[in-house]
């Protein structure tokens, strides 16, 4: 089972690193032609896949249950490979999809740079914050970490979902906005928006009143100001 929990780790990071490659890589690629119905269509579907199983999956009865059939240690590794292996299979088999919305150079281009650099910082500050090893499904066979408090400093005194939030700022900053990379880009933000009020219906439930004090003091959930 540990052999299986690393294993699920590193493939979690290897979906990452493989994501990283293909949108600022390949997904940069310029494609011409007219028809967006069939892409669009075929990457919303991918996404889909993913979303519902990251979604349902993540929820506490579906967990519950889940745990009836395997070995609750193995409840979250599961979870990590499955997830790990949708995120490859749906960055493989995204479909180009013709038009260039924006191409930036000069000092625009620096700038967008920078604020990938900031959703890379972001993303690291955040996950470094929560317990790493518990989202890599890998805690179950190391050391026991006592329970924290609620992070509600740095990132968290921001934003209530941080790591979403530096998602936005890398998918939504390449010098080039294509088609490829504008309806990755959308959908995988639309599914944020749509999966943060359920993810924190059960963080309600789970943690009780100190998540909704929380919600008191950080307002905003993605977007300062906005969401």
């Amino acid at each position: 089972m540990r052999t299986f929990a690393w294993a699920g780790a590193t493939l979690f990071l290897c979906a990452l690193l493989h994501f990283a490659w293909r949108f600022f890589g390949p997904y940069g690629a310029v494609v011409t032609g007219s028809d967006l119905a069939w892409p669009v269509s075929l990457d919303l579907a991918l996404f889909t896949v993913f979303a519902l199983h990251h979604s349902v999956l993540a929820r506490t009865g579906a967990k519950t249950l889940v745990m009836r059939l395997i070995p609750p240690a193995l409840e979250r590794p599961a979870f990590v490979w499955i997830a790990s292996l949708l995120f490859i299979a749906i960055c493989a088999l995204w479909q180009p999809v013709p038009g260039v919305f924006w191409q930036a150079d000069g000092a625009t281009a620096w700038l967008l740079r920078g604020l990938s650099l900031v959703g890379a910082w972001l993303t690291l500050q955040s996950a470094l914050m929560l317990d790493v090893f518990e989202l890599a499904g890998t805690r179950a066979f190391m050391a026991p970490k006592p329970m924290g408090e609620l992070k509600s400093h740095g990132p968290y005194g921001l934003v209530r979902h941080p790591i979403y939030l530096a998602w936005l700022f890398l998918v939504w900053t390449p010098t080039t906005m294509n088609g490829t990379r504008l309806v990755f880009a959308t959908i995988s933000t639309a599914y944020l928006v749509i999966a943060i009020p359920l993810e924190e219906r059960s963080l309600h439930r789970s943690i009780g009143p100190a998540y909704a004090d929380y919600a008191t003091r950080v307002r905003w959930r993605l977007v300062p100001g906005l969401y």
